[in-house]
């Protein structure tokens, strides 16, 4: 397998060369080289007569070399003289003089790209050039066409690997190999999804002809990428089902109906929605392996009471298990206000007294607890459940992978559902959760009035200052949120102890004004929410610890400096804090009077939508998907060809027809086996490689 060979055999690379590629880029293989895509592109494909080139110009000039002088006293320089007939112009060279020297000769023919300058003649200091036979026969791959300019480092510009350095052996790779280079697809399957052919979408990546070209070459490689990572996440979709199928009991309703006469509420479409497709999932002879999204005030604890109950009817127990004890006990108090009489409900969190402990360990061993709800205390060894049928996990990335299995490994292929209060773009949500099935749940209480978001300049802050006042009178509370939890000296951002002593000091003297943030040992912080659920704390001065699962529906003001220093998302999280009560909520914005017009931009999404998934989107459009899928646990750290922000079509045109390829063949483990071999025996068979696939399914 040729492909898979060091790029230590490509002509102009080396031994030492390839070690320092390894290092800086990750470029071990010469399928690795092939697959090194450019940054951006460069249109460098019209040519222009020097006549017609002025000052800040960026062209391509074609010329003969009539001079070639080292000029400069004190800084010496080389100076190329072209002329195309029309005019001449010169190309200014700095540092390896001598090369240049061998490299420029008289009666050359030659291409320069750069900007124009004049500095007594026209000139381009440092032009892109490549030689060429005559006018017609043009070779170029550093001007005179689409010309790809790639990633570097330092170190591999020191050792000849810029964008030129690049485009040369990248070049040699392909005059050397490029028939190698296997296509899994037949013909008639890339024609009906308009997709090039595999060898053609390698050499377009790098030297297309057109910026049209570059972008198939791109949606080819895409869709490679994300075929094979569905194919593989629809493996292992079906893989579980086979393996951990099982006969599902019939499921009694009572407990369900006496929820839906007990609630004081209406369920919302989307409720009902959710809580439809999750009774679905639970008769069927398979695990469930859900995946509930909400928006935050969308009511997906109601849901996840009906799926509770809905697995005590057919005589299962239910795993709850949340990140923070102050998230734990506000569960405890929905589920034991709303659920129906008759449902035994426990607490597991590492503060319980042993002897309450012990008797919660009791409740649960012997089936007396029919929901546990509690924290990573769910997870002891201690902890043995009579009959887990259901686990729910909420706020689900604040978990490991590790930490959803073990409490899953406490029943015998439980159901799963994950709750997040995260709104995911819809083209992340089928990629990085494409073994899961997703339910939405967009739709607010129709009893909660919206929050009335506000933005206004840092030179208003002592009007907002005396609004704050206001609510307080009003009795109130208010979240007071800070990007920073200290000062540093490499900022110019307030941060959250000094403006809690300011606050505290200065302002609000008379009031009760307390902080919080994440670097405060867990019992402080516990306590400190505990005191403002209570009605104990006017005014809390806090980072973004209090950006999911706080719901204290007194407090009905949130403030937030530096939004701008935010995702979209963040802000819609902290956001979600309010809002939860009868009273009108605002949230105020205080951005510097010198912010920048695309940070006002970002803050005019906020203030303009409370719609969670819309400002989604737009949040992977300005960020994009790097610093969202870092919010995962697990998986591949990226794609390197998807462009999550607007592939969403291909994404669901990859994963119909990667279900269709798996669905079409026998057997779960030829299926594995199949595709294995086939990345094994096609080198550039490869949408993900082999290691992210593997690190995708663990």
């Amino acid at each position: 397998m040729p492909l898979k060979r060091s790029i230590q055999y490509i002509k102009g690379i080396g031994p030492k060369k390839a070690e320092t590629l390894k290092s800086e880029a990750g470029i071990i293989t010469i399928e690795d080289l092939l697959y090194y895509r450019p940054r951006r592109y460069v249109d460098r494909s019209s040519f222009k007569l020097i006549k017609d080139c002025f000052v800040n110009d960026t062209v391509t000039v074609y010329g003969v070399i009539r001079r070639v002088t080292i000029s400069g006293r004190r800084k010496r320089f080389l100076e190329v003289e072209i002329d195309d007939g029309s005019d001449s112009l010169t190309g200014v060279f700095f540092g390896g003089l001598r090369y240049f020297q061998r490299v420029f000769k008289t009666g050359d023919h030659v291409l320069f790209s750069g900007r124009i300058d004049f500095y007594r003649k026209k000139q381009i200091v440092h032009p892109d050039f490549d030689f060429i036979e005559h006018e017609y026969t043009i070779k170029s791959i550093h001007t005179g066409r689409i010309v790809p300019l790639y990633p570097s480092t330092e170190k591999l510009k020191g050792i000849g690997f810029d964008s030129r350095g690049f485009r040369r052996i990248i070049r040699n790779a392909l005059e050397a190999h490029s028939e190698q280079i296997e296509e899994p697809f037949d013909p008639f399957f890339l024609d009906r999804l308009k997709l090039l052919p595999l060898r053609e979408a390698i050499i377009s990546l790098h030297f297309p002809d057109t910026e049209e070209k570059a972008e198939q070459a791109r949606k080819r490689l895409s869709f490679n990428e994300l075929f094979f990572l569905q194919y593989y996440l629809s493996i292992s979709k079906k893989h579980l089902r086979e393996e951990q199928g099982k006969e599902k009991r019939a499921i009694s309703l009572t407990a369900y109906k006496k929820f839906l006469s007990h609630i004081p509420f209406e369920l919302t479409g989307d409720q009902k929605r959710a809580i439809d497709e999750i009774k679905a999932d639970l008769e069927m002879p398979y695990p469930m392996n859900r995946l509930l999204q909400g928006d935050v005030g969308s009511g997906k604890t109601v849901v996840a009471i009906a799926a509770s109950l809905f697995a005590i009817g057919r005589g299962d127990q239910v795993a709850l298990m949340a990140p923070t004890e102050v998230l734990a006990n506000q569960h405890l108090e929905t589920f034991s206000r709303i659920s129906p009489p008759g449902v035994r409900i426990s607490l597991l969190t590492g503060s319980l007294a042993k002897n309450d402990r012990e008797s919660v360990y009791e409740a649960i061993s012997d089936g007396d607890s029919d929901i546990a709800i509690g924290t990573h205390a769910l997870i002891q060894d201690s902890v043995s459940f009579r009959n887990l049928g259901l686990v729910i996990i909420d706020e689900q990335h604040r978990f490991g992978v590790n930490q959803r299995a073990e409490l899953r490994g406490k029943g015998q292929y439980p159901d799963l559902l994950v709750m997040t209060a995260t709104p995911i773009p819809r083209s992340l949500s089928l990629t990085l959760y494409g073994d899961m099935d997703i339910s939405y749940i967009r739709e607010k209480p129709g009893n909660r009035p919206p929050v009335d978001t506000i933005a206004f300049p840092e030179s208003r802050i002592t009007g907002i200052y005396n609004s704050l006042e206001k609510y307080i009178n009003q009795g109130r509370q208010i979240f007071y949120v800070l990007p920073l939890i200290e000062e540093s000296e490499k900022s110019d951002l307030k941060s959250a102890v000094e403006t809690h002593s300011y606050l505290k000091d200065k302002i609000f003297p008379h009031r009760n004004v307390e902080l919080l943030h994440g670097k405060m040992n867990n019992v402080d912080k516990e306590s400190i929410m505990q005191r403002f659920n209570e009605g104990l704390i006017d005014i809390l001065v806090t980072t973004t610890v209090v950006e999911v699962g706080i719901d204290v529906p007194n407090a009905n003001v949130i403030v937030i400096e530096h939004p701008e220093r935010f995702g979209l998302s963040q802000l819609h999280q902290l956001r979600g804090r309010i809002g939860r009560g009868e009273h009108q909520s605002f949230c105020i914005l205080i951005y510097s009077d010198t912010i920048s017009e695309e940070s006002m931009r970002r803050i005019r999404t906020i203030t303009d939508t409370s719609d969670g998934f819309v400002i989604a989107e737009e949040d992977l459009r300005y960020r994009g998907a790097g610093e969202i899928i870092g919010q995962r646990q697990h998986g591949h750290s990226g794609f390197e060809f998807v462009n999550l922000s607007s592939d969403l079509d291909l994404i669901m045109t990859a994963k119909g027809e990667a279900e269709k390829m798996v669905n079409a063949i026998d057997g779960i483990h030829h299926r594995i086996s199949k595709l294995e071999e086939a990345l094994e025996s096609n080198a550039l068979l490869r949408g993900i490689r082999t290691r992210r696939i593997l690190s995708i399914l663990s």
